[in-house]
């Protein structure tokens, strides 16, 4: 099992950045993609990106082009530099470990979450 915590939140006003850390402990790191979702409130949970173990990535449409997803190995730690933010950008983020080594975006593949971080943009 894969443990998640997330750092990096916190207030911003509109058109801001922030950039998230995701640093992960327990069993090898480096052969799962991670993933960040994002829950607002009243929504539905979101997929935003993913990087798998050599660097490749997928971004969600919503953010493409303003958030970025990386991952350093040797510090076990996953980020997402989240430029441009809009008030729309509001949500717990949350990271998450996949369960398979395949780059995905479907939810039910990643098994390890996170305590997620708020990120609030105001307008």
């Amino acid at each position: 099992q894969v443990q998640l915590v997330e750092s990096g939140g916190g207030l911003v006003q509109a058109g801001g950045s922030l950039r998230l850390s995701c640093v992960a402990s327990g069993r090898t790191f480096t052969a799962n993609p991670i993933g960040w979702f994002r829950q607002a409130p009243g929504k539905e949970g979101e997929f935003v990106a993913a990087v798998n173990w050599s660097g490749g990535s997928t971004i969600a449409d919503s953010v493409k082009g303003r958030f970025t997803i990386s991952r350093d190995n040797a510090k076990n730690t996953v980020y997402l530099q989240m430029n441009s933010l809009k008030p729309e950008d509001t949500a717990v983020y949350y990271c998450a470990a996949a369960r398979y080594f395949y780059l995905t975006t479907t939810r039910n593949d990643f098994g390890s979450w996170g305590q997620g971080t708020q990120v609030t943009v105001s307008s």
